[in-house]
C-alpha cells in the first residue's frame, strides 16, 4: 500500500520528509497520476499555441478553433488584455506575454503541443526601424521554427503578400523568394523568413508560411492605419456621408478601378484549420481570394451595407508614396487548388454585408 500523505502544515510535516519521498515514489500513485494526465489531455484535446492572439488574425483564429470545440489554447501576445481584449468572448487555457512563451516551452506541459500558429509580428508596412522588424518578424519567427523542428511540432506562420513587391514577377507562391523584391522593410522581413525557412534541412514535421493578401473582417479594430478600407470606410461614411478614395495616376486604370485581392478573415481562419486536417506538402502558400476587385467594388459594398448612396471624394495619391503605389494585386491560388484545398466561401459583397451587419453594427463587434 502507498504510505499516508503527510499533512500540509505543522511540526509533523517538517519531520516527515521520508514519508513525502516514499509517497512520491509509490508506483501506484505514479500510475494514478499518469492516468489522470492522460484523461485530462483527452478531455482538453490537442494543445494549440496561437501567437498574436490578441491581434486581428490571431484572435479570429481562436474564434475559429473554439467553433470546432478546441479550447486548450495557449494565447500569446505582447499586448495586454487590459489594453484591449479581443479574446473576451473566447475560451482559452492560458494567456502569455510573448517573452514568457520561451519559459512555457521549456516545461513538460509543452510536450502536449500539436500545432503552433505564429501570427504575431509587426504588421506595419510603414515601419522604418529595421532592427525592430528583424527582431520581431525574422528572429522571433526563426526561434519558433527551430523549436518546432527540434520537438517535432507542426507550424503555421504568417508571411505576407508584401513579399511580392510591385508584382513584377507576378503573385505566384511557386516563385522562389530569391526572385522577389518587396517595396518596404516590412516586406523584406517577411521575405527573409520565407527564404530562411525554405533553406532549412531540419524542419517541423508539417510547416506552412502563409502569404496574406488584403485580409479584412471582424477583430481588426485596433490596427490603426493598417486596418482595412472596409473598416475605415464604415466609420468615415457614418461621420461624413462620403468616402475618400485615391485617384489613379496610371493611365491604364480609371479612378477607383485600381485592383486588390480582398479576402475575408473567416475564409482565412477556416483555411488555416483546414491545413491541419488535410496537411498538403510543406511550403509557402498564398492566402487570397484569387480574383482581384476594384476599390469602387469595395466602396459600393460598404455604402450598400449602410443603406446609403455611394458618394466618393477623389484624392491625389501623396507624392511620397506615389511611386510605390500598387495598382494590381491578385493571388495565384493554383498551388492551393492543386493541393486539393477548398475555395473561398465569402464573396466580397457577402463578406462586407456580414461584417457590417453582424459585427460593425453589433453592440459587441468582437468575435
Amino acid at each position: 500500500m502507498c504510505p499516508e500523505r503527510p499533512s500540509l502544515g505543522g511540526p509533523e510535516a517538517l519531520k516527515s520528509t521520508w514519508r513525502m519521498q516514499s509517497f512520491q515514489a509509490c508506483p501506484r500513485e505514479r500510475q494514478g497520476r499518469r492516468l489522470l494526465k492522460f484523461v485530462l489531455r483527452a478531455r482538453l484535446g490537442p494543445m494549440i499555441i496561437v501567437t498574436g492572439a490578441n491581434g486581428f488574425i490571431g484572435s479570429a483564429l481562436v474564434w475559429e478553433l473554439n467553433k470546432r470545440g478546441i479550447h486548450n489554447i495557449i494565447a500569446v501576445d505582447p499586448v495586454s488584455r487590459n489594453d484591449h481584449d479581443l479574446l473576451k468572448n473566447r475560451q482559452i487555457a492560458r494567456f502569455l506575454d510573448r517573452d514568457a512563451l520561451w519559459d512555457f516551452l521549456s516545461t513538460p506541459a509543452a510536450q502536449s503541443v500539436q500545432w503552433v500558429f505564429h501570427m504575431g509580428a509587426c504588421s506595419s508596412t510603414t515601419e522604418t526601424n529595421w532592427e525592430f522588424l528583424k527582431e520581431n518578424n525574422l528572429e522571433y519567427s526563426q526561434k519558433i521554427f527551430d523549436w518546432c523542428a527540434k520537438h517535432g511540432k507542426n507550424l503555421i506562420y504568417a508571411s505576407s503578400a508584401a513579399t511580392y513587391g510591385a508584382g513584377e514577377k507576378g503573385f505566384s507562391d511557386r516563385t522562389h523568394p530569391d526572385e522577389l523584391k518587396p517595396l518596404n522593410l516590412y516586406g523584406d522581413s517577411k521575405l527573409l523568413m520565407d527564404e530562411w525557412a525554405l533553406e532549412q534541412k531540419k524542419t517541423p514535421p508539417k510547416w506552412y508560411g502563409l502569404k496574406f493578401f488584403n485580409v479584412f473582417g471582424p477583430n481588426e479594430y485596433f490596427k490603426g492605419p493598417m486596418a482595412s478600407l472596409v473598416f475605415k470606410a464604415y466609420h468615415q461614411i457614418l461621420k461624413t456621408g462620403e468616402l475618400g478614395l485615391f485617384k489613379s495616376h496610371n493611365p491604364g486604370y480609371r479612378d477607383g478601378e485600381q485592383l486588390r485581392d480582398f479576402v475575408y478573415v473567416k475564409d482565412v481562419t477556416r483555411w488555416m484549420v483546414e491545413l491541419t486536417d488535410r496537411q498538403p506538402a510543406n511550403g509557402i502558400y498564398n492566402m487570397g481570394f484569387g480574383k482581384a476587385r476594384t476599390w469602387l467594388d469595395l466602396a459600393n459594398g460598404v455604402f450598400s451595407g449602410l443603406g446609403k448612396k455611394t458618394q466618393i471624394k477623389w484624392l491625389d495619391i501623396p507624392m511620397n508614396i506615389r511611386s510605390q503605389y500598387q495598382y494590381f494585386t491578385e493571388a495565384d491560388m493554383t498551388k492551393w487548388k492543386t493541393a486539393g484545398m477548398s475555395a473561398p466561401q465569402w464573396s466580397l459583397e457577402d463578406a462586407i454585408a456580414d461584417y457590417v451587419k453582424n459585427h460593425l453594427q453589433s453592440k459587441d463587434p468582437v468575435l
